[in-house]
């Protein structure tokens, strides 16, 4: 799959999505890089701690959040994404589930569109797709968290969110899915969705796995935000033995290395 610049192969390596939150009110790292020159030093950490991609969202999406204006959404991430964009050579996403805020992210330069909706909530969003012929990424999601058999139902779920990629001529190698961990599960669903990850892989698309300092991982180990790393970790490795082809994370760094321990073991024993 080609990402902005860059090609992205499947099948021995996990690739690191670097998370760039440009907003006052993320649950993790909010207000730290509203401000564009910090932005962009945290990007140029990011990159040299080994990030593939950077996502940049101007809205936060965790429980219970408030969506703020489109406006708003655009004045936050636009100029982030043309600063990066024309400062790194890096592949930009932009983590956003309305179709005006996405267009204007492409104008400024993303590569990719990030929707935790899967064009569910916008289906405007697959015209942009194929418009400016860039690859998406269609997460799982639901404003409930009633199921009848829930790996089977988040299956389901996502080949709507595929019907609408093709009812609007998305082509199948631009499309990534997201299990959407964190969004319209209990922590016990969460706890079943990792251990089911194959089922989403199995889909036949990439997968990108977004676990990172979530609450899935502090009610697991009983921790505030700030001290969520090695659980992040853990699902990580978990995500790339079971066939994840991205991980989205806030500390690159310890997650890269992770993954390089992971692949070495994992491709060894694909070489015997």
């Amino acid at each position: 799959m080609r990402i902005g610049s860059r090609e992205f192969e499947f099948g021995k390596k996990t690739y690191v999505m670097g998370i760039l939150n440009v907003t006052p009110d993320s649950f993790s790292d909010g207000g730290k890089y509203n401000d564009r020159e910090k932005a962009l030093e945290q990007v140029r950490k990011l990159i040299a701690e080994g990030a593939d991609i950077i996502d940049i969202g101007g809205e936060s999406t965790r429980p219970g959040h408030e969506q703020i204006t489109e406006e708003e959404e655009i004045r936050r991430v636009v100029p982030v994404i043309r600063e990066v964009k024309a400062t790194f050579d890096i592949p930009v996403s932009v983590d956003t589930y309305k179709s005006r805020v996405a267009e204007a992210a492409l104008e400024a330069g993303a590569d990719l569109l990030n929707d935790i909706w899967g064009f569910l909530y916008d289906e405007r969003m697959a015209q942009l797709a194929v418009k400016y012929d860039v690859p998406v990424c269609l997460m799982h999601n639901r404003n409930n968290t009633e199921y009848t058999d829930f790996v089977k139902d988040v299956v389901t779920d996502l080949e709507k969110c595929l019907a609408v990629a093709a009812k609007y001529g998305v082509k199948k190698e631009k499309i990534i899915l997201d299990p959407g961990i964190g969004f319209g599960k209990t922590y016990e669903q969460n706890l079943m969705m990792m251990n089911h990850l194959e089922d989403i892989c199995d889909m036949g698309y990439p997968v990108l796995l977004g676990t990172s300092r979530k609450s899935m991982i502090g009610i697991t180990l009983d921790l505030p935000v700030e001290e969520r790393e090695e659980g992040t970790i853990a699902t990580t490795v978990i995500g790339a033995m079971k066939g994840c082809n991205f991980v989205r994370v806030h500390d690159v760094k310890a997650n890269v290395r992770a993954l390089q321990m992971t692949e070495a073991i994992y491709n060894s024993a694909l070489t015997r």
